[in-house]
């Protein structure tokens, strides 16, 4: 049996608490975010204090660069893999998952870990032997 239309401008009690958790959340994430930038640039004004005063202090010795804040920056941190040192860390046989299993390599996604691989095919430097299973050559 179809459900009977809402008169406009009505809704469940349940939608409105949901409307409402979602703008606190939103505020929520944008206090969260303006509090790591204020948070950020506290640290930065620390570490030139500290180099003009010659005075290093752990945070200033351990802030080599800013943080990333947003959750997109977060995700393309890391800069570019050497994918020869990849490679030089896998055993004579390996399975594309074990790649995955190297430092660094958590958070690639397979298109990249697999054009690697083929990378390395072309390359001469790497043989596959079977579905899934290559060899360095």
């Amino acid at each position: 049996m179809p459900r009977p239309k809402k008169a406009d401008g009505v809704t469940s009690a349940l939608q409105q608490v949901q409307k409402q958790a979602r703008a606190l959340l939103i505020n929520l994430r944008k206090e969260i975010l303006a509090k790591e930038q204020e948070l950020l640039h506290l640290k930065n004004e620390e570490a030139s204090l500290g180099r003009l005063t010659g005075s290093a202090t752990k945070s200033t010795k351990r802030m080599a660069a800013p943080k990333a804040t947003t959750m997109a920056a977060r995700a393309t941190r890391g800069g570019r893999v050497n994918w020869r040192s990849v490679l030089e860390q896998l055993p004579k046989q390996f399975k594309a998952a074990e790649v995955r299993d190297i430092r660094g390599l958590k958070g690639k996604r397979p298109s990249e870990i697999f054009a690697a691989i083929t990378r390395w095919i072309e390359g001469g430097t790497v043989r596959r032997k079977a579905r899934g299973l290559y060899e360095r050559v």
